[in-house]
């Protein structure tokens, strides 16, 4: 009986994971109909917002300058910016009332495109995955 239990398990978590991937896989050439944020808006009556403009309507100028406003490592990390990261943890064991995140581009894409907002270490673990996921997938 729980030999048969622990079999099902694994088989959704394996559908599960083989969706995701090929989910990823596709939002590399396609916008995400719709994001988990956006979802989240919709479910809360804030409404469904959503204009995506492609990279090339923007200026390079403008692109730049998001980039080293939010992340000034995104061309040379693989998705996390240790430093950063560490330096959060301290800030935030000084201060736990006003925490600071060291979250980069990649990790902030992966939360809104696939997670949730909010602060929780199930979260943040999911972010890991599929910033791991996406850096390998869409790269930069």
């Amino acid at each position: 009986m729980i030999a048969r239990i622990w079999s099902r398990l694994k088989r959704v978590f394996l559908y599960l994971f083989i969706f995701q991937f090929v989910y990823i896989i596709l939002l590399r050439w396609v916008d995400p109909p719709i994001t988990m944020t956006q979802l989240v808006s919709w479910v809360t009556g804030d409404g469904l917002r959503r204009d995506y403009v492609r990279a090339d309507q923007i200026s390079p100028y403008l692109r730049l300058a998001v980039i080293a406003s939010e992340d000034q490592l995104f061309p040379a990390h693989y998705g996390f910016d240790w430093k950063r990261i560490q330096e959060a943890m301290a800030y935030n064991k000084r201060k736990p009332t006003k925490l600071r995140g060291g979250s980069t581009i990649s990790q902030q894409t992966a939360k809104n495109v696939f997670l949730w907002q909010g602060r929780s270490w199930i979260r943040k673990g999911l972010e890991v995955y599929f910033t791991f996921m996406i850096e390998i997938v869409w790269g930069k």
